[in-house]
């Protein structure tokens, strides 16, 4: 029989608050955290998706403070609020049955920058000695299974903004051949003067100085993508065990999944979409269902002119002429990078559970998207299957399928 996998907890840390319940709360109020950067005339980008009242002292010790970046603190941060959100303890369970995946796509780039600094200011004797591990990519993954005790197979995606689909694909393998539970997704701290220093050659960047107007997908002005900090953890488990444990709350099940590559361009994006198409009909084909069950799309939104119209070419070869609700909900936080696909099944999740599609937020409405998209909260009772799409420089796809259950 078929191991089925399913989400039991969801931790963000994001622009749009801490917590499943203040993330939600505040998605659906369409309070945006993209703001103005502090001395954004001196760098590339003028606004950006922050996370704001989050106080690392209050979830981790100074131990792990010193030899972690921001970006880690908000992963470990993220864990343990969604292994609250599941009810499970770590330390209580059997740790070879316990897996961690995470995405990543910049690494530590605060701890970096300190330590060059103190290198060329004050020579090698300076730097600490946390910089070998304080800025890898498995920085979050390795401090993650050694916080919690986890045993089971540990590792990390690099695949930009397709890694926290690709890092849930991963976990689902993970459990159907043999792991109980896996912690999973991504976070991104790209806010540091030199991240956004690295960001500034991206020619899809928006330069656009009202937060507002800044990241606006699929308007016909659309002037690019602001970045983002955070993304979400989530708990997914065997559903069998997860019905085992008391009252456990089951968001959604991760159905299907499916990951392509454009092979096009180091930068740019494919302009025909379809790879990304591709791999929309792979995962709805692993999932058991076709383009008539999906009920809303939570679409990648790059924000240029190219990568919408690409999108939109994707939606169109999978939907045809069907008009499936389309939505953003990333226009309140940026494109995280490795966070921002996990927050999209995270967003995902609690719409199937709540049965309500979060909206993308703008200025003013956008006209002759030619998609139905949804820029309000929108009520929908009968939500059972979701589509996340995710797209990462470089030409990365990704598509996972979440589905309600029924019996649930």
């Amino acid at each position: 029989m078929t191991r089925r996998v399913v989400v039991t907890g969801i931790g963000a840390v994001a622009p749009t608050g801490l917590g499943v319940a203040e993330h939600w709360r505040n998605t659906l109020a369409s309070a945006s955290g993209i703001a103005p950067l502090p001395d954004a005339e001196a760098l590339p980008v003028q606004a950006a998706g922050q996370v704001r009242g989050f106080d690392e002292a209050a979830h981790l010790e100074n131990r792990l403070l010193v030899q972690t970046d921001r970006w880690t603190w908000m992963a470990l941060a993220a864990t343990e609020l969604a292994l609250a959100d599941a009810a499970v303890d770590p330390l209580a369970e059997y740790p070879f049955h316990l897996s961690v995946v995470t995405s990543s796509a910049s690494g530590g780039n605060a701890f970096g920058q300190r330590e060059i600094e103190a290198l060329y200011k004050a020579g090698p004797r300076s730097v600490s000695a946390y910089q070998s591990i304080g800025w890898f990519y498995a920085a979050s993954s390795g401090q993650i299974s050694i916080r919690h005790r986890v045993k089971g197979a540990c590792g990390v995606i690099v695949s930009d903004g397709a890694g926290g689909i690709d890092a849930l694909a991963q976990a689902s393998r993970l459990i159907r051949r043999g792991s109980e539970a896996v912690l999973v997704g991504g976070t991104e701290a790209p806010l540091s003067p030199y991240a956004l220093v690295c960001l500034s050659s991206q020619t899809t960047l928006s330069r656009e100085r009202d937060p507002a107007r800044a990241y606006r997908p699929f308007a016909p002005d659309a002037a690019g993508h602001v970045p983002g900090e955070g993304g979400a953890m989530l708990v997914v488990e065997e559903l069998r065990r997860a019905r085992l444990r008391p009252a456990p709350t089951v968001y959604a099940e991760v159905a299907g999944t499916a990951a392509t590559h454009d092979a096009h361009h180091h930068d740019c994006a494919a302009p025909d979409g379809r790879q990304l198409a591709r791999a929309a009909r792979v995962a709805l084909t692993r999932a058991g269902c076709g383009p008539d069950d999906v009920d809303v799309v939570f679409a990648d939104g790059a924000g240029d002119p190219a990568g919408d119209v690409a999108e939109k070419s994707a939606l169109a070869e999978v939907f045809g002429s069907r008009r499936v609700p389309v939505t953003v909900p990333k226009t309140m936080t940026g494109r995280l990078s490795s966070g921002g696909a996990a927050l999209d099944v995270a967003w995902a999740a609690l719409s199937l559970h709540h049965g309500v599609i979060p909206p993308t937020v703008y200025e003013d409405r956008p006209v002759a998207s030619g998609l139905d998209l949804v820029t309000e909260p929108r009520e929908a009772p009968g939500l059972r299957t979701a589509l996340v799409l995710a797209r990462g420089s470089g030409g990365f796809n990704a598509a996972a399928v979440l589905r309600a259950l029924a019996d649930h």
